[in-house]
């Protein structure tokens, strides 16, 4: 199997919000996720985020905004010995036909070409539905986290046989690395 773990961003990694994660001020970790992002690096394993960011298109925030808040997330995993080898994005709204929007799956293409790795096998965490069928179109393992919009994902209950739940990254990171 692939040492490789593909994350979602915004819910996953970073606190979600209706409204859009607009600056880096906002951009404000879920308690425990960047401590599991280093645990894993520490770990062995490769790890990659791959966020849908419409709001660039919608115009919420400029391309430099989207810039900081990924030098601020890479910053705070460094703190903790990890390291993210791989951040891809769409900055594509959802009527524009893109390959790179979840669930499509050129973002998880683009991983793989950077990467040089397969993600067939890896996991895929995230918390809606248009993770987990990116995750499924590329035979990667999904993983639901209740966190974001998790919750929101369960009740709705769609295509979610066979797929682990979780409270939060750091609680798939405990149960992936058999400690809590």
């Amino acid at each position: 199997m692939t040492r490789l773990i593909i994350l979602d961003r915004d819910g996953v990694i970073n606190e979600d919000s209706d409204n859009y994660i607009r600056s880096v001020d906002e951009w404000i970790p879920v308690p425990g996720s960047i401590e599991a992002i280093g645990r894993l690096s520490k770990a062995g394993y490769t790890l990659a985020v791959a966020t849908n960011q419409s709001g660039i298109a919608r115009g919420y925030y400029p391309m430099s905004e989207l810039e900081a808040m990924h030098d601020k997330m890479n910053h705070l995993v460094q703190e903790q010995g990890g390291h993210i080898d791989c951040i891809t994005f769409c900055p594509h709204g959802p009527d524009e036909g893109c390959q790179c929007r979840k669930p499509e799956t050129g973002l998880v293409d683009q991983i793989e070409q950077r990467l040089g790795l397969p993600a067939s096998g890896a996991w895929f965490v995230g918390d809606s539905l248009k993770d987990l069928q990116c995750a499924r179109r590329k035979n990667c393992q999904p993983v639901l986290v209740r966190t974001g919009k998790g919750e929101r994902t369960l009740a709705k209950g769609e295509e979610l046989e066979d797929v682990p739940v979780f409270e939060s990254l750091a609680d798939f990171t405990d149960h992936l690395l058999g400690h809590p």
